[in-house]
């Protein structure tokens, strides 16, 4: 049995992964030192599996703290690094602390990836690398354009951070370009707990809807959009999660064509705030509070994958609509209301 160490393993994405890992027969340890995540959502993922799911309380950016999980588990084979701060518009207003902690953590990941010979590498990327295409749907091919906020940039330099590493050792990596992942778990048992006011859509919206917040705010209705608000791609978490064991498999199996590979997940449609809005309406049969505002710094205007590369060298294939991503969503804030 492969041991598989997720960085930021209580995070939204990451504990999602670490159930679909543990399910197909991956054993997994997690790091996160939980300054953006709560520890206590690995009960939930252990209700899921059956099993204990070990976390180190660590800041990945102390090498010689990150150092001793490796000691203790020198038969981990390979490494999925989610840690990262990820707010957009949080990053715009403090960049030096985004620009310190992503790439800090990263390269001291990857200095224990060549130290202890770990050769299986998934960077948890995303479609903010591209910027503001000239172009949609984008392609894994498709030119980057000068990143629309310090956490894109953050995600831009350590795409290259990772294919300059593997150059120069054994690492073989896959960086994971996801678009905007929303929903939880079918079990209601794990979802995402942001902390603070909501920064992504989805659980503005849940909170808005459930009373937590008195109203949400649309950051925009003057974009070159069908309605005037931004446009994104939007996709199930666990559909992501379950990508990230693919493309372990891929790396196990010695199935990679080119090194790194990348991969596009997004569902290959686009939907605006607004449409987004009215699918949850729809789904949840609650009206929305929600006022229409100037447009927030760091917001691309519009962007969806072309998923064609990952659904034929990944066997990768979204499963959720627009409508099955709100109405888990919801059934996640419930949950979380009678918990």
């Amino acid at each position: 049995m492969n041991k598989i160490l997720v960085t930021g393993g209580c995070g939204y994405i990451g504990v999602h992964t670490i159930v679909d890992l543990v399910q197909n027969g991956y054993e997994v340890i997690s790091v996160d030192n939980n300054s953006r995540s709560n520890i206590a959502i690995l009960e939930g993922a252990e209700k899921i599996v059956g099993k204990k799911i070990k976390n180190y309380v660590v800041d990945l950016c102390n090498l010689k703290d990150t150092e001793m999980v490796f000691e203790e588990n020198k038969d981990i084979t390979g490494i999925i690094h989610f840690a990262a701060y990820k707010a957009v518009g949080e990053s715009v207003e403090k960049p030096l602390m985004y620009y310190e902690n992503n790439i800090g953590s990263l390269v001291n990941i990857l200095k224990c990836a060549e130290k202890y010979a770990i050769s299986n590498f998934v960077f948890s990327s995303s479609c903010t690398v591209y910027g503001n295409p000239d172009a949609i749907p984008v392609t894994e091919e498709t030119p980057q354009k000068p990143a629309e906020s310090p956490y894109g940039a953050t995600k831009q330099m350590g795409e290259v951070i990772v294919c300059d590493a593997v150059k120069s050792n054994t690492i073989q990596a896959i960086l994971l370009r996801y678009f905007n992942p929303v929903g939880s778990h079918p079990s209601t048992l794990i979802g995402e707990i942001p902390l603070g006011r909501p920064a992504n859509l989805v659980p503005a919206i849940t909170q808005t809807a459930i009373g937590k917040l008195p109203t949400m705010h649309v950051w925009g209705n003057d974009y070159d959009t069908r309605d005037g608000s931004c446009l994104r791609d939007y996709i199930h978490v666990c559909d992501i999660a379950h990508a990230h064991t693919l493309a372990l498999n891929l790396l196990f199996g010695k199935q990679n064509k080119v090194n790194p590979e990348i991969f596009n997940l997004g569902t290959g449609d686009g939907f605006t705030v607004l449409e987004v809005i009215h699918a949850f309406e729809k789904t949840s049969g609650v009206k929305l509070n929600y006022t229409v505002g100037p447009r927030r710094g760091g917001d691309v205007v519009a962007i969806y994958a072309n998923n064609n590369k990952a659904k034929t060298e990944l066997n990768w294939q979204p499963k959720y609509s627009l409508d099955q991503m709100m109405d888990s969503a919801w059934k996640w804030e419930l949950a979380l209301q009678k918990a």
